[in-house]
């Protein structure tokens, strides 16, 4: 070889070293990371509840979190205390993460939606004894079928929307304490079993337009009790306990967790944003999960921009952030795993905002802004027909869902997945007879 070849490949060799280390390395999300991801997330919201209140406080806030009936809308952040909802979120986080684990689920973007769904609702609903006959009901199911559990963890995961069906009836009916727990969590049981089938049915009912499929689910199966409840004289109470007075503390404790995500999705994207103008074209519609098709890095950050797009939108409005509507947050940044984006979610906020200017609801109030949050379960529509059927879509939803919680008694928390089933299923046939180049 001669000595200028020799220099040339030398050269050569030192350029590709130079370019090797300027170049970004992309980090590997295996399962494994996904997963260590997630639970950092949980235990992160755990401690940080001890910034808010005592070990002592937040003892007594889930001694009373726990035996409460837990009707929509039940605030933990008064029921208990702020330290002590955050406690809850955290602690149900780490259990769906770890009944995923032990089952040897992928952590895909149905996963990821789940476990912020459950940590969202853990705030207003969803406790560490309500859950459990609902799990096991679901559990029993996978048994008579001979099935695997993890067939059906999503459904066991999204299905403890009916946890306050568990705590009223062992709670708020005012029957005595050992009967009351033993009917509840029968009820919860029975409830879990029938969730199963009546999912895998009742998403031909909407055509995947709703996707909350297991809130539609749930709020039928949640009628149907509160049927039989009401023939033998039992009513629930109609409930709104909300927090006021945390939007600067929370405002900032969001922002940290979403500008958080940013970094993380941004780092394992290869430190950038390519790909989420691929994830801007998916419509939404069941199933579309965005993990799978886009990678977790760019899932992350969309799941971040929607973090931080919703809660300044509570915000700008003149909302407060309380447990309710922090879980709506996190339900739509969970949901960024699996279906929607910003371009499908924003016209649902628009066209619920612009409704309540003709209808007889306050924008900033509890009501509208968690069908704002919730109504975003409609955004396939948006995805899929564009912005002006999403506007609709969220104008009708908003006076669908302020009606419809009288049906389950508010023991469905998913009460705006009923509404989303009904508008979905009404609403989509007539805008394909009269959309054109569908």
């Amino acid at each position: 070889m001669s000595i200028e070849n020799s220099l040339k490949l030398k050269g050569n060799t030192v350029a590709q070293d130079v370019y090797d280390i300027t170049k970004p390395k992309t980090l590997e999300a295996n399962e494994n990371t996904k997963y260590l991801i997630l639970l950092a997330y949980a235990s992160f919201i755990l401690v940080s509840s001890f910034f808010f209140n005592s070990p002592q406080e937040i003892w007594l806030g889930i001694r009373n979190i726990t035996v409460a009936p837990s009707i929509l809308v039940s605030d933990y952040m008064v029921i208990g205390n702020l330290g002590a909802a955050l406690f809850n979120a955290g602690l149900l986080m780490i259990i769906s993460i770890t009944i995923a684990k032990i089952n040897k689920v992928n952590m895909n973007g149905t996963v990821i939606a789940a476990i912020l769904t459950v940590a969202g609702f853990a705030l207003f609903g969803k406790n560490v004894y309500n859950i459990w006959s609902i799990l096991l009901g679901v559990y029993i199911y996978s048994l008579v079928q001979k099935e695997n559990y993890s067939k059906f963890i999503l459904v066991a995961l999204f299905g403890t929307a009916l946890g306050p069906m568990v705590s009223q009836v062992s709670f708020g009916l005012e029957l005595n304490l050992i009967s009351g727990v033993i009917l509840g969590n029968t009820v919860g049981v029975i409830a879990g079993f029938i969730l199963p089938p009546l999912a895998n049915h009742l998403i031909k009912f909407h055509q995947g337009f709703n996707i909350y499929n297991i809130g539609f689910t749930a709020g039928m199966t949640g009628t149907l009790f509160m049927a039989v409840f009401r023939s033998f004289g039992f009513e629930n109470p109609t409930t709104l306990i909300v927090a006021e007075g945390y939007n600067y503390a929370l405002g900032i404790y969001l922002s940290l967790l979403f500008i958080s995500m940013l970094l993380i999705g941004y780092l394992y994207n290869g430190q950038n944003f390519k790909g989420y103008k691929k994830i801007l074209s998916h419509s939404g519609r069941l199933v579309d999960d965005f993990v799978i098709s886009e990678g977790f890095g760019i899932t992350f950050i969309n799941m971040g921009l929607l973090g931080l797009v919703t809660t300044l939108y509570v915000i700008i409005i003149g909302g407060q952030l309380n447990g309710a509507i922090i879980g709506g947050i996190f339900t739509v940044v969970g949901f960024g795993a699996f279906g929607k984006h910003l371009s499908n979610v924003i016209p649902i906020l628009l066209g619920v905002y612009l409704s309540t200017f003709l209808q007889i609801w306050d924008v900033n109030t509890t009501g509208p802004l968690l069908a704002a949050l919730f109504g975003t379960t409609l955004a396939p529509i948006p995805g899929q027909f564009g912005w002006k059927y999403g506007v609709l879509a969220g104008f009708i939803h908003m006076a669908m869902v302020m009606n419809v919680g009288y049906l389950h008694g508010g023991m469905n928390l998913y009460n705006n997945g009923f509404s989303g089933g009904m508008v979905a299923a009404l609403l989509v046939p007539i805008i394909t007879a009269f959309k054109e180049d569908l």
